[in-house]
């Protein structure tokens, strides 16, 4: 009897496959529009005196650094503590108390009062955007063949991305203001946590992944869960489905340790430092940009409406993912835009006139959007089923370690050498990616996940 890897492998493309794709990416939609809120709020949480943008002490309470960090704080511990609650209880259930518990908290953050409960309670939403992060890459893995696992993630990152103009316009309108006693920021925010009201529209009939219960040996779940599948697309389509191909197995047991030996012990290492160093470029510019253009004299309106001009490009990154994701290889894209982001982000600390400024920070942002489709197909693929969301938890957890400090170091780098010293920091860590990624990375283009994830070398 064939497995689930190769019925899977075998289904043709279908309205089914994209929709449950589309209800993921759904929740994927107010994840990152929190994650990039952070830099759109900035300005707003500065003018009402909670934060400041640049102090002698980074690690003040009430440095802006002190409120980015604390998101990525959340996210660390909630990808390293809590990604193996995905590879336990699976993906389905995971990805839907997730959304619900950052939602939730964005709900109380956003009429808490102080610097230390505002950045307490963008803790705790960390805490499940970061559980959340590794599931919704983990979960459009195991339900896409190995031709367009790379698409499968574009078309989720572009839904994704586009509540990225949406919060870039919302604190355009509403950062300046104050309505019914309240500032502007706090309706912001309040957007992020709309999310628990989609829950049920979102979750309610979206199947476990076939493969995840195959690798808990759940097979006769496995078997009912793929059948359905095989159902729905053979009467959409209309026709007979192809035979499987290949019998490729999931490993049914693994273990966290399994990523410390041969082939895996490689792969880790080369992520992690990928990682670590990644989030500079990525989040160093996206968190900040409105903040290094008011520390270079742009009103707050202006650094706002630039801002917005530069969001509006978040989805056309992944949109362009979606038709060339699988045609090259992962490795060296993430080598060539991680070049890109570098150079790019040195002009820009360079450039006054309002059009270079957009036009730069366009193409760091237009960089950045294909750069995360890569990143987070690559990360997904790398490891087996049994243990694929605590293994890219664990190498993705020190993306967001790094955040925290990338945080306090932007802030101290800005204090000390202005907006040139932070992009030759930005440059910098991108120099590292590429010799990490370059040298080391995992070739993966036109392979399943299973001919990728052979049993480790005992």
């Amino acid at each position: 009897m064939s497995t689930i890897a190769a019925r899977l492998e075998r289904l043709p493309p279908s309205r089914y496959l994209r929709n449950i794709i589309l209800r993921i990416s759904a929740g994927a939609w107010f994840e990152l529009y929190d994650l990039f809120m952070t830099a759109y709020i900035s300005l707003g949480l500065v003018k009402d005196g909670i934060f400041q943008a640049a102090t002698a002490n980074p690690f003040a309470v009430d440095s802006f650094a002190s409120f980015v960090a604390s998101g990525f704080a959340g996210m660390f511990l909630g990808t390293i503590l809590f990604s193996w609650v995905s590879d336990r209880y699976g993906r389905r259930a995971t990805f839907t108390y997730a959304l619900a518990w950052y939602s939730l908290a964005n709900l109380v953050m956003a009429f808490a009062q102080g610097a230390a409960a505002i950045d307490f309670w963008r803790f705790v939403a960390g805490l499940g955007i970061g559980v959340q992060l590794i599931t919704v890459d983990t979960y459009i893995s195991e339900f896409t063949p190995k031709d367009s696992r790379g698409r499968a993630i574009a078309l989720s990152q572009f839904i994704g991305y586009t509540s990225v103009p949406v919060a870039a316009l919302s604190s355009y309108l509403l950062v300046p203001l104050t309505i019914a006693g309240l500032s502007g920021w706090r309706f912001v925010a309040l957007v992020g946590s709309l999310g628990i009201f989609f829950i049920g529209f979102i979750s309610v009939g979206l199947p476990e992944s076939p493969r995840w219960h195959e690798a808990q040996g759940r097979n006769a779940d496995a078997e009912a869960a793929m059948s359905s599948i095989e159902r729905a697309v053979a009467s959409e389509t209309g026709v007979a489905l192809p035979a499987p191909t290949a019998d490729e197995r999931s490993t049914v047991h693994g273990s966290w340790l399994d990523i410390w030996k041969p082939p895996y012990r490689k792969r880790t290492i080369t992520l992690i430092v990928f990682n670590a160093t990644q989030t500079f470029g990525f989040y160093g510019f996206a968190s900040w940009v409105p903040i290094l253009l008011a520390k270079e004299g742009v009103s707050i309106v202006h650094s706002l409406l630039y801002t917005f001009f530069i969001a509006i490009v978040n989805p056309i990154g992944p949109l362009l993912g979606i038709r060339f994701a699988d045609r090259w290889d992962r490795k060296w894209q993430l080598v060539v835009l991680a070049s890109a982001i570098a150079v790019f982000g040195l002009i820009f600390a360079h450039v006054r006139a309002p059009a270079l400024i957009i036009l730069m920070g366009t193409l760091i942002t237009l960089s950045n959007g294909l750069f995360s489709v890569a990143q987070h197909t690559y990360q997904a693929e790398l490891f087996p089923t049994s243990i694929r969301s605590r293994a890219t938890g664990f190498v993705y957890s020190w993306s967001r370690f790094a955040s925290i400090f990338v945080s306090f170091a932007i802030g101290s780098v800005l204090a000390r050498h202005g907006t040139s010293g932070v992009f030759i920091l930005i440059a910098a860590t991108m120099a590292i990616v590429v010799i990490a990624i370059g040298g080391f990375g995992t070739s993966t283009r036109g392979l399943s996940l299973e001919e990728l994830t052979p049993a480790p070398v005992l």
